[in-house]
């Protein structure tokens, strides 16, 4: 494992098959600024190029508060039309290996977006997902009055669009937003485990599938051509040798 010590907002740890960032602006309950944003795109750049595992948490039991306020203040018809937010949280969506979210406290606006981005989501016991945003006189521009509906269905994502509903974590677990609750103390932890069980899979056979997963419009041919790079490569051959020769066990 290495540290990487050229973020401000962030805090990296670099590992073989993951990358674990935390989002760390204490000051602002981890508020994302355009210094954040910035360092995100860097993080991506650097996944894009070398593609491992992403595990996303924030810093002191909150996840994100939202946007910084007196930077959207500031922002007018042109910075909105840059999708300054929405560019990023796409770029993570398009991240070549899955990413997972460890989320407690606050997730709310931008944070609550930035979640919604990612592939899992794992809950503590005090996790608030929410997207005020129209009391800010502005929606909830970044993803969420599109991805929320995908992740959550209409009625839901109606309730805390429309209705200003907060999903704290039991509700978000029935709903089918996080993947589990676990204590806090654990969250970390059971967050690697379920890195850890990703990255005993081929990493290939995870790429293709998130491609073919989020590819809109989904086709049979694209399985089809998924599936006969799969069936090619070496990984799939000695993989299925050690699973016959285990008698068919799954380890």
């Amino acid at each position: 494992m290495s540290t990487a010590a050229s973020y401000d907002t962030l805090l990296v740890e670099e590992h073989t098959d993951r990358i674990v960032v935390t989002l760390h602006r204490p000051e602002a309950r981890n508020a994302l600024d355009a210094r954040m944003i910035t360092e995100l795109h860097q993080l991506c750049e650097e996944l894009e190029r070398n593609p491992r595992l992403l595990l996303l948490a924030g810093h002191g039991g909150v996840f994100a508060g939202g946007a910084d306020i007196a930077e959207l203040r500031e922002r007018g018809r042109d910075e909105a039309l840059q999708g300054i937010n929405s560019r990023l949280f796409e770029r993570v969506r398009r991240l070549p290996l899955p990413t997972v979210a460890a989320v407690d406290g606050w997730a709310l606006g931008g944070g609550a977006e930035l979640a919604y981005a990612c592939d899992i989501r794992i809950a503590g016991p005090g996790a608030v997902f929410g997207n005020p945003e129209p009391g800010l006189g502005i929606l909830a521009a970044a993803g969420a009055c599109w991805r929320l509906a995908e992740l959550v269905g209409e009625s839901v994502a109606k309730q805390v669009l429309l209705a200003g509903r907060n999903l704290d974590a039991s509700a978000a677990l029935a709903c089918g937003l996080v993947m589990d609750v676990v204590p806090a103390e654990r969250l970390t932890a059971e967050a690697h485990a379920l890195l850890d069980r990703m990255a005993r899979a081929s990493a290939l056979a995870l790429r293709l599938t998130k491609l073919v997963t989020d590819a809109p419009g989904a086709h049979p041919v694209a399985d089809d051509l998924a599936q006969a790079v799969l069936f090619e490569g070496r990984d799939k051959q000695e993989r299925m040798t050690r699973f016959l020769e285990k008698k068919g066990g799954w380890s």
